[in-house]
This record gives structure tokens, C-alpha cells and sequence, in this order.
């Protein structure tokens, strides 16, 4: 019965038209959307195949993979996929406030005046205050000189998203980074795939981020990501994004009867030394419910399969676009 319904979609996807797939251009007539899902069937496939498959639900084997695999792509070591990249943005700031690392309770992150909400949001809701720098217009990102300008002792973070996947200077940045003690939030959202003198974009954040909506590089309908090569890091955003957790278990690891630590069982509570407890139910952080489904990481995979493809669309429609609207200086502006 599950191969019939598997079959099903593989023939189903080249009669449809959902998502504009398969149907006629008019010119003149045809809306073209400005973004949207690059997939075929083989998305919906390896999503009903997870569901009809049963293992996993909500978080699992496939979301697992998804994030090593993404980490692989952005140049980092670790990943946690979440549900949005809102939420990727969230926890990644609210990590800041654990006490297992940094501990911050009252600091100033830079970022641009000019963006997306959820850049802006999480610093607030975190309790941090944003540090505003303004934005240069021939890029569109924040300009290096005003940051340098704003540090004072209390900025602890740089954060901010590449505009259009065009970084800022990238070792101006990190040259300051590493003069000053700063962390470098990272959002990639609009990045993935590009990169600076041979180093993904991604790849340079203390943390970074990145966001699975539609209208991005790849998409999982709604999902986002949160990259670290910081082990201590991984585990206190892990656990912020599953109700604030102690045990790392993930996938599989949830199955073992002694946990992926080795010591499910013993005596977690420094305070009760003589009591053990299960570790599953030991929660050291003000965690939030932000795990994604794990269809969204077969969907995924399926995804990165196609980077190479979507990136050199992606470009290819951008020069269309940026020939046509330079044709009209007076009433365009397209940031380099």
C-alpha cells in the first residue's frame, strides 16, 4: 500500500500546477511570482515517506541528518534545526543569556537600523539593548566605520543579516571582532551558499542562522537553523529549543537506554547528591517548544541535493532583473 501511494506522487507532480509547476507563460499575463519553492516531487515524496514510514513525528532521524549535513555547508561543526528562522534568531541571542557560558544579562548588540524585524526582536526580548548603526546604500549593509564608532563597553555582539547574500567587509569585521572581544551573530537567511575569499557565509559566527522559508535559497515550507562550532554552544541552544532540556539526546540517542552520555541515570542535581534521576527530566534552562517536524528535514535533504542548481538560478535571475531595472537609474536603485 505505501509503495502504491509512493508511486502515486511521483506521477501526480507532471500533471500538477501547484506552486506555478507546469503551467503555460503568457507573456503579458502570467503573474511571475518574486519568489517561492524551488522542488519537484521529490520533496513531497521523501515527506509522505517519512510520514507513511511512522519512526518519527516531530523531531528525528531525518532532522538529525539535515543538520549534519547543513553544517557541512555552512563550515561549522554543529546545527539545531528549529522551526522558523524567526525562532533560529531567538535562540541564538537567548543562548547568550545561559549561565552554563556567557551569562549576560544587561548588554548592547550592534546591528542595522535598516532590516527585518526578527534581527531586532529577539535583542528586546531577550532583555539586551539594540546598538543602531545605519546602513550604507550602495550595499545596503551596515557600515563598518559607524560599528567601530558605536563600541563601547557595554557592546558585547555584533548581529546582523546579509543583505541579498552580499556580505560587509568580512575581515574588517572579524578583525574588529577579535580586537574588541566581540561575539558575531550571524544571520544568513538571505546567504546561504555564498561565501567570502573561499569561507561560506555562515561559517564565520560565533553562531549563526539561517531561515527555511519559501521565499529563501531552500525551504522546508517553514523551518530555520541555528550553526555553531562551539560544542557548549550546541547543547545550550539544543536545549533552549527543546523546552530547555538538559539531556542532548536526539533521534536514536532518545532510544538508548543509558542516553548518548552514558550516565542517563545518575545523580543529576548537584544540590541532592544521593538522588538519580533520569536526565530526560532534568531541565536547566527557560526553554521554549521550537522543534520542527521531521518530515521538514527529509524535505530538506532533499533540498541541498539542489543547492548548486537554485544558487546558479537564483544569480542568473537576479542579472535579468538588475539588466532591466538599470535601464531606469531614475526610479531603481539595486545594491551591489
Amino acid at each position: 500500500m505505501n509503495k502504491d501511494i509512493l508511486d502515486l506522487v511521483r506521477k501526480y507532480w507532471p500533471i500538477t500546477s501547484v506552486y506555478g509547476i507546469n503551467m503555460e507563460f503568457v507573456p503579458g499575463k502570467t503573474m511571475i511570482p518574486y519568489s517561492g519553492p524551488v522542488w519537484d516531487e521529490e520533496e513531497i515524496y521523501e515527506a509522505i515517506h517519512t510520514l507513511l514510514e511512522g519512526k518519527w513525528l516531530t523531531s528525528g532521524e531525518k532532522v538529525r541528518e539535515f543538520e549534519r549535513e547543513f553544517s557541512h555547508h555552512v563550515g561549522q561543526q554543529h546545527s539545531v534545526m528549529c522551526n522558523s528562522g524567526s525562532s533560529a534568531n531567538l535562540l541564538m541571542v537567548a543562548a547568550l543569556r545561559s549561565k552554563r557560558l556567557y551569562g549576560f544579562t544587561d548588554i548592547g548588540i550592534v546591528t542595522p537600523v535598516a532590516g527585518f524585524p526578527t534581527t531586532v526582536a529577539p535583542i528586546l526580548q531577550n532583555g539586551f539593548t539594540p546598538v543602531f548603526v545605519d546602513i550604507e546604500l550602495k550595499t545596503l549593509n551596515l557600515g563598518m566605520d559607524q560599528v567601530e564608532a558605536k563600541l563601547t563597553p557595554e557592546v558585547k555582539a555584533i548581529m546582523f543579516a546579509h543583505v541579498l547574500g552580499n556580505p560587509p567587509d568580512m575581515d574588517r569585521l572579524m578583525d574588529v571582532c577579535r580586537r574588541r572581544d566581540l561575539l558575531f551573530l550571524e544571520d544568513t537567511c538571505d546567504a546561504l551558499g555564498s561565501s567570502w575569499a573561499g569561507t561560506p557565509l555562515g561559517g564565520f559566527g560565533t553562531m549563526s542562522t539561517c531561515s527555511f522559508y519559501p521565499a529563501h535559497h531552500i525551504t522546508t515550507a517553514e523551518g530555520g537553523m541555528v550553526s555553531t562550532s562551539n560544542a557548549e554552544v550546541e547543547k545550550i541552544v539544543r536545549s533552549l529549543c527543546w523546552w530547555g532540556r538538559d539531556c542532548y539526546c536526539v533521534g536514536k540517542a532518545n532510544l538508548l537506554e543509558d542516553g548518548t552520555c552514558g550516565h542517563r541515570f545518575d545523580a543529576w542535581l548537584p544540590a541532592l547528591p544521593d538522588l538519580t534521576i533520569d536526565h530526560k527530566y532534568v531541565f536547566t534552562e527557560v526553554g521554549y517548544n521550537l522543534k520542527p517536524l521531521d518530515l521538514q528535514g527529509a524535505i530538506g535533504l532533499a533540498q541541498l541535493k539542489k543547492m548548486d542548481r537554485i544558487h546558479k538560478l537564483r544569480k542568473s535571475h537576479f542579472d535579468t532583473y538588475r539588466a532591466f531595472f538599470a535601464q531606469y537609474p531614475d526610479l531603481f536603485r539595486i545594491a551591489e
